[in-house]
């Protein structure tokens, strides 16, 4: 670090103001659609202020507030759960907050960009697993954040520091959404190409040898996960509890089962049922589903098990017709499907792998850019509070 720097304390450079916690707090009683802006710590996403879903509540509550009130380029900071997200309200000159966020209000000799690239960095990463609580609702006091020290150079060294990171951060924006939509690109080629085979319009008039059937019609099984089996399960595989358990339709397992409880033993489609429905999934190996999970095992003189995850992948389960996305074994076995010949679906599998092959190979590579670019921003900022920039 420079000579002329300094290491102070936010509390030595900053004003801090929790929300009005007292009797005037505003419960959702209170909360309408429109007024003044309540914001809290869900309102806080990426570094910005998001009003898609924003609370608001009626002057008259709002003037019987003591504190907790925003002025003009304040910064708030989360508190409670996802600690550490912040945000700068910019010109928003009025609104109040939850109590899981504290205002920061830089005083003179502070430049607000710089605080806000502090914020950000891995230093004020530290300082918040040093001075957090460690609960599994981790929690911060707005007197341990005052505690937070920060490198302090001169006001024009802060300056020229914030006017470098602006550029950088430009340059690193831009490539990332470059990098974003080529992923995003990648992904849709796939999709394209699995619907232009099973939901394109008149598929089965165009198509010779093709029919149209329900899920129903081309399983020899089609069945829902039923309750986890009481004292009959285990975190861990053991030579008792060796078969697993799937709860949804994520490859990972989360539990053992005993070997002589009632499971699927055949080769099997299963699709998760409750809250990210339609996730599909190839199950070769024998397993216990238990609730959220409709299994389906397919005729294999009818369909071939790679096709039909394929298909069943295609279909679009979200219009259930329910406010929270469920499925029901009734409602699967009359979803269609288009069924080409066995030979045609060997071949249409071979496509379709082929092109996921690809399409997964570039979802590594941009996956990895966007990781590089999350990297170079750690690494210019370090530079920055080091003095190095």
């Amino acid at each position: 670090m420079k000579n002329n720097w300094q290491i102070k304390k936010l509390d030595d450079v900053c004003d801090f103001e929790n929300g009005d916690r007292g009797s005037n707090y505003p419960s959702k009683s209170f909360r309408t659609v429109s007024g003044i802006p309540f914001i809290n710590a869900g309102h806080l996403k990426d570094e910005d202020i998001d009003f898609c879903e924003m609370d608001y509540i009626p002057r008259e509550r709002y003037d019987l507030l003591g504190n907790g009130k925003i002025k003009r380029n304040d910064i708030l900071f989360c508190l409670r759960g996802s600690l550490g997200k912040f945000a700068c309200v910019g010109e928003l000159n009025e609104g109040a907050i939850a109590s899981s966020l504290v205002i920061l209000r830089t005083r003179d000799g502070l430049e607000l960009k710089y605080l806000l690239a502090y914020l950000g960095s891995q230093l004020c990463v530290d300082m918040i697993r040093k001075y957090s609580n460690g609960a599994a609702q981790p929690n911060l006091s707005a007197t341990s954040l005052k505690k937070f020290t920060i490198p302090f150079p001169p006001l024009p060294e802060q300056k020229r520091i914030a006017m470098v990171l602006d550029e950088v951060f430009e340059g690193v924006a831009k490539a990332k959404a470059n990098a974003e939509k080529n992923l995003a690109n990648a992904r849709e080629l796939f999709e394209s190409y699995l619907q232009e085979i099973f939901n394109k319009p008149q598929i089965t008039q165009i198509k010779k040898g093709w029919k149209k059937k329900k899920l129903g019609e081309v399983c020899e099984e089609l069945s829902a996960g039923g309750d986890v089996p009481e004292n009959n399960f285990s975190k861990i595989k053991t030579d008792k509890f060796n078969i697993p358990i799937f709860a949804n339709g994520i490859t990972d397992k989360g539990l053992y089962g005993y070997t002589d409880i009632a499971r699927v033993t055949k080769p099997s489609v299963t699709i998760s049922a409750r809250g990210t429905i339609g996730y599909t999934e190839i199950r070769k190996e024998s397993f216990y589903p238990i609730v959220r999970l409709i299994v389906l095992v397919p005729n294999k003189d009818l369909i071939g098990l790679s096709f039909f995850k394929y298909a069943a992948s295609s279909i679009d389960f979200s219009n259930t017709g329910v406010s929270i996305p469920q499925l029901t074994v009734p409602m699967v076995r009359e979803y269609e499907i288009p069924l080409p010949p066995l030979l045609e679906q060997e071949s249409i599998v071979a496509k379709l792998d082929a092109l996921s092959d690809q399409t997964k190979k570039l979802e590594a590579i941009y996956q990895q850019k966007l990781a590089d670019f999350e990297e170079l921003k750690k690494s210019v900022l370090q530079k920055a509070f080091n003095g190095e920039l």
